[in-house]
């Protein structure tokens, strides 16, 4: 179940994080393209590897994707 979708200031970019049946959490990364009709595509997928708080998916997020802790930081979450 996603419970954070973070989208940089253009609204191109996005990460999703997501809350595992099994209590972990997990991140996907997407892309909105004018060719792809605005649909957002996956273009990495870190789902296998898993953290244990939501606060570790979003520091690892926003390793991978700077952007994210500006995002973060702008909303007032710690990351």
């Amino acid at each position: 179940m996603v419970i954070h979708s973070i989208e940089d200031e253009t609204g191109v970019h996005c990460v999703d994080v997501a809350l595992d049946d099994n209590g972990t959490f997990t991140f996907k990364v997407f892309r909105k393209d004018p060719e792809d009709q605005g649909r957002w595509t996956l273009v990495a997928d870190y789902a296998k590897t898993t953290y244990a708080t939501e606060a570790e998916a979003l520091a690892v997020a926003g390793g991978t994707r700077p952007w994210v802790k500006d995002v973060l930081n702008l909303r007032g979450k710690d990351s």
